[in-house]
């Protein structure tokens, strides 16, 4: 599947480039959040070999976030590969990465899951070597 079979073929809007998180990503990315309100819920797109660095989802009571895949094939930490019908809940305080293999783009609904005191705290990229030594 390439990525523009993905986006042409999307369940949800993919959305603008993500520029205002490209300092977190790397390789292009895309978002469009489908809601604010309650739960915050964003539509996240990866090309090919884009992931984001490694970051937690801080929190002194309940957060973190959970990953519903709906396109192509990923991978998250610990290292599990992900596909379309994957749910992948990331506790509270835990360090992650995810995004797209190597050779396919990947897409993912994001989220948050509400608490208390919660915020990103995003860290270094991803071991470029590690990263190339998922299948």
């Amino acid at each position: 599947m390439t990525l523009q079979h993905l986006i042409q073929n999307s369940l949800f809007p993919v959305g603008e480039e993500n520029t205002a998180y490209a300092p977190y990503f790397d390789g292009t990315s895309y978002l469009h959040m489908l809601s604010l309100d309650q739960v915050a819920v964003g539509n996240v797109t990866f090309a090919p070999g884009c992931r984001n660095h490694w970051h937690i989802h801080k929190a002194s009571q309940g957060g973190g976030q959970i990953l519903l895949v709906t396109a192509g094939r990923g991978y998250g930490q610990p290292p599990q590969e992900l596909h379309p019908g994957d749910v992948v809940h990331i506790p509270p305080n835990v360090k992650h990465w995810h995004g797209a293999a190597p050779d396919s783009p990947f897409q993912h609904l994001a989220i948050e899951v509400p608490g208390q005191d919660t915020g990103s705290q995003w860290l270094e990229p991803v071991d470029p070597d590690e990263y190339n030594q998922l299948k």
